[in-house]
């Protein structure tokens, strides 16, 4: 049988994911912002003061990618990092005023794309398309390594 990418999954949300990226990138640009910086964000306005480790485990992210993530962030003034109190090896992540600040507008900026995405489907399909990425996603978690 023969690959078809147009029946493949993983090659079709690579894609969608992809194209979110890009129209993410230029909604949030205006911000200061770039796609990973976003979702990081998005796990710190849930959760401030989370360890590396926690923020690699939430994104299924490399540590090395997201430590460079941090780093940029550390620099654009929107985290700083703390001694944590009960591990001296772990550091927390915590938000600066500066990055609490963007929440509204980026979260806005997010939401206009994802209802630019999905305005193709009725609401019907689009919650079916949600739910089934969700699952996607948990079986995909369950089952690495």
């Amino acid at each position: 049988m023969a690959f078809d990418k147009s029946r493949s999954a993983g090659f079709l949300a690579n894609h969608m994911a992809r194209l979110f990226a890009l129209h993410l990138s230029q909604a949030i640009a205006p911000l200061g912002l770039a796609p990973a910086q976003f979702m990081t964000l998005l796990e710190l306005w849930e959760e401030d003061g989370l360890t590396q480790a926690d923020l690699v485990e939430r994104l299924d992210v490399e540590q090395a990618t997201l430590a460079n993530t941090l780093k940029r962030m550390e620099r654009d003034g929107l985290v700083r990092r703390a001694a944590h109190p009960d591990d001296g090896r772990a550091r927390l992540i915590w938000l600066t005023a500066k990055a609490r600040k963007l929440e509204p507008a980026a979260k806005k900026a997010a939401t206009a794309v994802n209802r630019r995405a999905l305005e193709a489907l009725d609401a019907t399909r689009a919650e079916g398309l949600l739910g089934a990425m969700g699952d996607v996603i948990r079986q995909l978690r369950r089952t690495r390594d």
